[in-house]
């Protein structure tokens, strides 16, 4: 494969989990707070579920093409841009199993207020390292 390709390749799937972080970040935890408590076990369990289906395979391609173009690029790509891209990566998962899946495992005990603040404010960590992510990748490309 081509580092041409292999960049194309991490800038679409970047791309698209920085439109999807950026709609959780902006639409779906604020609106968290709007589920009645009655429904909120049912609503959580289903949200997690379901989101799981969306970001679970991105996000291992996501992993793999990123080590992948840090190897390939290492002498070819501009002050270890490569390397960048994958600490990105590695930040983003990092702060998706330390910090947002705790808040998500508290919330999966109920309804709590303070754990959806905690997580919607927690979460512009990985909306905006993936943001910078998809920057980085899009000015490798130009």
């Amino acid at each position: 494969m081509t580092l041409h390709l292999l960049l194309l390749l991490n800038f679409a799937v970047a791309a698209c989990l920085t439109g999807l972080i950026w709609t959780v970040q902006v639409v779906h935890y604020p609106s968290f707070g709007l589920v009645p408590k009655a429904a909120w076990p049912a609503f959580h369990a289903a949200h997690t579920r379901r989101m799981s289906y969306v970001v679970l395979a991105p996000m291992v391609l996501e992993l793999g093409l990123a080590g992948w173009l840090a190897w390939a690029g290492r002498t070819a790509l501009p002050g270890g841009a490569g390397w960048w891209n994958l600490g990105l990566v590695v930040l983003i998962w990092s702060a998706t199993f330390f910090i947002s899946v705790p808040f998500h495992n508290r919330l999966e005990q109920g309804f709590d207020y303070v754990a959806i603040d905690g997580l919607t404010r927690t979460n512009w960590l990985r909306t905006l390292a993936w943001t910078v992510r998809a920057g980085l990748l899009g000015w490798l490309l130009v």
